[in-house]
């Protein structure tokens, strides 16, 4: 409670501060409007259909996009992680791809896939799958060496390795990767929808800027933040919810 409490006392004193600069000069207001007149914009951009519209948009490509890389990462990484010789096979190839910029294939996506939906799915895609593969890769390769030799001794079947030894064992890194690839992946959502133009929050953010809509645009910008931050505290919810028998999990102290 006390942490909230301190949280909340420093968004206020952000949000005072926005206040206070434009109207005392010391900040150009037609470059940042005091706090009250984009909570005004913000209002009148939430009485639009084109605003949940948009929003709904957003959401969409982020959790089409998110649910593709986590199933992608995890099939590929147990498959990659389960012989020694794949992965030595498959390591340079991941880390030659791996560090590529998802902005960098924006020309690519977009000569591609032109300006559609699909352009800024596959950056989402392709963003969010690496979090995801390395650590089911690390939560593979992290398998009690002893467990698994007694699986071997009593012959254990595939599909009960898998899940009996190596799926709770991976499990905690798979939740990580996908709490990690959820913030890569809104990150990437908004991205083409600014950069491409596909539908969404990101492209109304464009059109206020273009148009000179100061407050507007400030009000999405606030919205993108509320977003990220839904988003970050729906997968810690759900990260606690899976993993409440985990260590790491059981040993949080409530705030």
């Amino acid at each position: 409670m006390h942490r909230t409490a301190l949280g909340l006392a420093g968004v206020l004193a952000v949000v005072a501060l926005l206040e206070i600069l434009p109207r005392t000069g010391a900040a150009d207001r037609r470059f940042l409007p005091p706090s009250t007149e984009i909570a005004a914009a913000l209002a009148d951009r939430a009485a639009t259909p084109a605003f949940w519209s948009a929003l709904g948009q957003t959401l969409t490509t982020w959790s089409i996009g998110l649910a593709a890389a986590t199933i992608a990462g995890v099939v590929l990484g147990a498959v990659i992680g389960s012989a020694g010789w794949v992965r030595a096979a498959t390591s340079s190839t991941i880390e030659f791809l791996r560090p590529i910029p998802s902005v960098a294939l924006i020309p690519l996506v977009v000569l591609l896939h032109g300006t559609g939906v699909a352009a800024t799915l596959l950056l989402v895609v392709y963003a969010a799958f690496w979090p995801v593969l390395l650590q089911v890769l690390a939560g593979v390769a992290d398998v009690d060496p002893l467990t698994r030799e007694t699986a071997r001794v009593y012959r254990y079947r595939r599909l009960t390795v898998a899940t009996h030894v190596v799926g709770p064992s991976a499990l905690p890194y798979v939740i990580t990767g996908f709490r990690l690839a959820a913030s890569v992946a809104l990150v990437l959502t908004l991205t083409g929808e600014l950069v491409i133009g596909t539908p969404g929050l990101g492209r109304l953010l464009a059109v206020a800027q273009q148009s000179g809509a100061v407050a507007p645009m400030y009000a999405l910008v606030v919205v993108t933040g509320l977003l990220g931050v839904a988003v970050n505290l729906g997968v810690r919810a759900l990260e606690r919810r899976v993993l409440r028998w985990h260590p790491s999990v059981r040993r949080e102290v409530p705030a």
